[in-house]
């Protein structure tokens, strides 16, 4: 059981800065290294301390061996994720690349005699995805694409002859349509030019085809036939105008014309249908009242696996293509399954499983037998997950109604351990990316060491914009009702007031991306209720992220912020940026950056830490020079734990409220 005691002796461990941070401007992103800007270098002691935290590590599962003899997956044994190949179950796990930057997306052949695998990975964190093929035999790597441009989706073909991919590599915005034979780089060809941003979705059967998605908005895409021959382009759906519809997940059927997809076209989720071409379009999943999310045929055709979103929670279900007759597989623990592939001969699914007490890990589950086999056990620093705390799902009311009534808007709530009567505990409030995207409860090493260490609360809202919940529900702060999404966190701090466990005078707001901005906000409306807060590659203007954004995003971007190029959509977007009211801020704030970030620029951040700093507001500032969108090497990533627990057990646990 850990006492105030403890969190005072972890107070002690930190280090004074040796001058304010706000007596210098924030250090430019052309350093060679990441360090602290305006912060304390972390203590050795709580480097210790929290050292198991740091040892963690998790595996996902990326595709089957060609005979289904191994599992392949991706896995951290250095300082980023690599291939490696499991031959059994919680068998040793051979890796197969060594490269300084992580390994993405895989995709193996399903040539037993000629094994290769087609993986994608970028430089820096800059997103310019390349791929590679592997000689699964010789272990060579072999680039497949130009060195330099965005390769943003790929598909194989059934027989392996056929790599699908798109790439911005005409102009740097659009993503064409290429193809190749993986064995033959120099087949590269152009097979479609498009406007905006197409995903490849499935190669047919036969490899003459591909199925696209045309995303315009999280709202709003379509679904093409390509062939690949003459670039001829076909709408599979939407089959006629009408609202806007939002489609995912297109895949072949085996009879090579009919189309699986999910779709929101009759109602607020996203249902799986199947398009049959020609004849009527049949909705399989009209009876489940929420998000039908990945999907996946069997090789033969005969299954079909999906996850459903519950409230943030993934259930999964396999179901006959034929009939839509759904079976009913092994129960598994409440969190988030992905990353679903069949064996090549159908009758086993791997999939990736993570919950916060169980680390992200591979795990099969055969359909004869119904048998969920875990393949992994990632290693947690030598801690027991299993007894760390898992979340409530609860609600609370928000500022505007519904049918007469107040809004009720979904939380994940982690209690602080060990409660005792009259104690108040200070409060971590999670704000989620996107904006349209969605906390789920996952593992974390990190917000472990805060439950764990400094017995802190943690409230993961999914406020008005998030998805899971009805398109209605995704559409609640677009454009001009961006600022609504912060008034529920402002609701938020209402209800952790009427909590006699949480502190409503010690609490903290933490995000990253579009969270950033929210963090940044919260502190603007709400200076005298927020203790203090951590920006993670955050938005600080809306109209400079807009036009620094790289310009394969900015059109997506602006169908939810708003363009930046009409005058009173700029208007508008300046007075709600947190940078414009920079000096409402009075709390302190962790700014956390990569260099290369191409959805939202550095510049966002040193222009947010410049202001504060100029308002003499404490202001720390780590920037990372060989990362992007968030930190994906480990040092980088320890090193931001170590700042995000140091800054918060100082500025939120501590006694003394800077800056009042």
């Amino acid at each position: 059981m850990r006492t105030v005691k403890t969190v005072l002796v972890l107070l002690g461990l930190i280090a004074l800065v040796s001058e304010p941070a706000w007596s210098r401007p924030p250090r430019r992103t052309g350093s060679r290294r990441t360090a602290p800007d305006g912060a304390p270098v972390p203590d050795r002691a709580l480097k210790t301390r929290l050292q198991p935290y740091l040892s963690s590590r998790g595996a996902h599962v990326r595709d089957w061996a060609a005979d289904g003899s191994s599992l392949y997956i991706t896995t951290r044994f250095a300082d980023t994720s690599q291939l490696h190949r499991l031959d059994m179950p919680m068998g040793a796990r051979h890796q197969l690349t060594f490269f300084d930057e992580p390994v993405g997306r895989v995709l193996v052949s399903r040539d037993a005699d000629s094994p290769f695998a087609v993986f994608s990975k970028d430089e820096g964190g800059g997103e310019d995805y390349q791929l590679c093929r592997l000689d699964l035999k010789s272990g060579r790597a072999v680039l497949l694409t130009d060195g330099k441009s965005r390769h943003a989706t790929f598909e194989l073909s059934a027989d392996g002859r056929v790599l699908a991919f798109t790439s911005n590599a005409r102009n740097g915005v659009d993503l064409d349509i290429w193809t190749m034979d993986p064995r033959d780089p120099g087949s590269r060809k152009l097979v479609c030019q498009v406007k905006g941003d197409f995903r490849i979705e499935d190669v047919s059967p036969d490899g003459s085809r591909v199925l696209a998605v045309e995303y315009i908005s999280v709202n709003e895409s379509s679904v093409h036939e390509v062939e690949l021959a003459s670039g001829r382009r076909t709408l599979v759906a939407p089959a006629s105008p009408g609202p806007k519809v939002a489609f995912r997940n297109a895949r072949w059927a085996r009879d090579g014309r009919s189309v699986f997809v999910t779709s929101d076209r009759h109602g607020q989720f996203r249902e799986l249908v199947r398009i049959e071409r020609p004849g009527p379009e049949r909705r399989l999943t009209a009876h489940i009242p929420w998000d039908v999310e990945e999907i996946r045929l069997s090789p033969g055709g005969q299954h079909l696996a999906f996850t459903v979103n519950e409230g943030g929670v993934s259930r999964l279900t396999v179901m006959d293509a034929q009939t839509g007759r759904e079976l009913s597989p092994a129960p598994l623990p409440r969190g988030l399954i992905e990353s679903l592939r069949f064996d090549p001969t159908g009758k086993r699914l791997a999939f990736t499983q993570t919950s916060p007490t169980i680390p992200t890990d591979a795990f099969t589950l055969d359909l004869t037998t119904n048998k969920v086999t875990r393949w992994t056990r990632s290693e947690v620093g030598g801690l027991d997950s299993s007894t760390w705390v898992e979340p409530e799902l609860v609600t609370y009311p928000t500022f505007d109604q519904v049918s007469g009534k107040p809004r009720q808007l979904p939380l994940f709530y982690f209690r602080p351990r060990d409660l005792r009567p009259g104690e108040r505990h200070p409060v971590i409030v999670a704000i989620h990316g996107g904006p349209e995207s969605q906390w789920r409860p996952t593992f974390s090493p990190t917000r472990a060491s805060f439950l764990e260490e400094l017995r802190v609360a943690v409230l993961a809202p999914n406020v008005r914009g998030s998805s899971g919940y009805g398109k209605g529900y995704l559409m609640l702060d677009d454009v001009k009702l961006r600022e609504d999404s912060v008034k529920d966190i402002g609701a938020l701090l209402d209800w952790i007031a009427t909590r006699p466990e949480l502190d409503p005078g010690r609490v903290a707001v933490v995000g990253g991306s579009y969270g950033g901005y929210m963090v940044l906000s919260s502190m603007v409306h709400y200076a005298d209720r927020i203790r203090a807060g951590v920006d993670e590659v955050g938005i600080s203007s809306f109209v400079t992220f807009l036009e620094n954004t790289k310009g394969y995003r900015r059109d997506l971007r602006r169908a939810e912020y708003g363009d930046e190029r009409d005058p009173e959509v700029r208007k508008f977007l300046t007075r709600i940026s947190p940078l414009t009211q920079a000096s409402r801020i009075r709390s302190p704030l962790l700014c956390i950056q990569g260099a290369n970030d191409p959805r939202v620029p550095a510049s966002e951040a040193e222009q947010i830490v410049k202001a504060l700093r100029a308002n003499k507001v404490e202001a720390w500032y780590v920037v990372a020079a060989n990362e992007g969108h968030g930190f994906n090497k480990k040092e980088n990533q320890d090193l931001a734990s170590l700042l995000t627990f140091q800054f918060l057990a100082r500025f939120l646990v501590g006694s003394k409220a800077p800056g009042r």
